[in-house]
């Protein structure tokens, strides 16, 4: 194996990373952050959860829809897309969370973003700051139309990314938020969506509104977060499922255009 090759390299450390062999995957592939969803996709489909006690967990069903626990951060996000790109998935989408900086976007809302600001700084190791960050359309059209099929509350628009896990407290940069009138913030969005284009993946995210930052009653605690998980995760790893295993059905093709 010629490890001075970025496939080869990718290829060896897929396994490494998530646990899985990489000839084990499908084409649709569901990246998340949190333990809890990956666990909630095994017993569904009544699978084993690979990679226990490495760096990534992940799971496949019978139908070749994947799921992978990357976790937290931008750094995670640009390593798990990178890895991706030595098997050339046909797509994947983000279910993740974010906070809500609207005063339209509650807890329990959907996000299906348009385009990331990129402001976690993982980003620039791929293209220079002008290169937007944005979803696959054509992958996120059917997202929107599974939501909108179910009558579910969504919102598209502008999601900011960062790396400060700890910015609550910090005036000035809520003022910078207000100003640059995003709708949501997280902290993987713009690096997928980035690294994504970079790797000629298609990809997109599903953000579920978990907080509401902006003011001191909205911050993230113990008890918000263990609500949220019981009233609102199960139903969002079902539209991710849904929305993935809808794309493999109809076969519609999903080109990946270069600027």
């Amino acid at each position: 194996m010629d490890m001075n090759n970025k496939e080869a390299i990718t290829l060896d450390w897929l396994k490494r990373y998530t646990g899985t062999d990489p000839s084990a995957y499908g084409d649709w592939i569901l990246l998340t952050n949190f333990q809890n969803y990956v666990e909630k996709f095994a017993m569904r489909f009544d699978l084993k959860i690979n990679g226990i006690g490495g760096p990534m967990t992940s799971a496949i069903n019978s139908d070749g829809l994947s799921i992978i626990n990357f976790g937290i951060g931008s750094a995670n996000a640009a390593t798990i897309m990178d890895l991706l790109s030595s098997i050339k998935p046909k797509g994947v989408l983000f279910v993740g969370k974010c906070g809500g900086l609207k005063r339209t976007t509650e807890i329990g809302h959907f996000i299906l973003p348009t385009a990331a600001i990129r402001g976690e700084g993982t980003s620039d190791d791929y293209f220079p700051k002008e290169v937007p960050a944005m979803p696959s359309f054509k992958l996120h059209k059917y997202v929107s139309e599974l939501l909108v099929e179910k009558s579910m509350e969504y919102r598209t628009g502008v999601v900011y990314s960062t790396n400060r896990r700890v910015w609550e407290h910090d005036k000035k940069f809520k003022k910078y938020l207000r100003r640059v009138r995003v709708m949501g913030i997280d902290m993987e969005t713009a690096t997928i969506f980035i690294t994504g284009f970079a790797n000629e993946i298609n990809r997109g995210a599903l953000l579920l509104v978990s907080d509401t930052p902006m003011v001191p009653e909205g911050i993230k605690t113990e008890e918000m977060d263990k609500n949220v998980n019981k009233k609102f995760v199960d139903l969002h790893l079902e539209l991710g499922i849904e929305a993935m295993t809808k794309i493999e059905k109809e076969g519609e093709r999903i080109k990946h255009f270069k600027y």
